[in-house]
């Protein structure tokens, strides 16, 4: 009896194909902790999967990775945005922007937000810093005063 049924399992695994998808890319990006903003907190596990672009809407967008860094934009203030280009990351927003002035805080739970380190650029269309790869998190906002 028990030769039979190892005789139909055998037969049965036989018709078993493989599916078409794969995963051609991937990465465990290591770490973990909660960040929180206003109203929202996000909290990321060690060993978390993540892979390709950040995901998101107009609206709100997650970036995975060893390093990110996040735009947080002020009511009322000129759009700020991040464009990663050659292992850097651009910060840019709109030129001129009077009376606002970009600043970086490392921790939202306790907000520290001071000038950055890198000279903004201005081209008469846009300003900008370039930022190599940081350690930890980012946040970047345009502040008026």
């Amino acid at each position: 009896m028990k030769l039979l049924l190892l005789l139909a399992g055998l037969l049965m695994s036989v018709g078993a194909f493989a599916q078409p998808f794969s995963i051609d890319w991937h990465k465990v990006s290591g770490g973990g902790g909660t960040c929180t903003g206003g109203i929202y907190s996000l909290s990321a596990t060690i060993g978390q999967h993540d892979a390709g672009n950040p995901l998101g809407t107009n609206s709100y967008v997650l970036t995975g990775g060893y390093w990110s860094l996040y735009a947080v934009q002020t009511p009322g203030a000129p759009a700020l945005n991040i464009l990663l280009t050659n292992g850097a990351a651009m910060v840019y927003w709109p030129s001129p922007s009077l009376g606002y002035n970009l600043q970086v805080n490392t921790n939202l739970s306790t907000p520290n937000w001071v000038a950055p380190t890198q000279i903004v650029t201005d081209n008469g269309t846009i300003k900008n810093i370039m930022v190599s790869s940081p350690a930890g998190q980012a946040y970047y906002r345009l502040f008026y005063h």
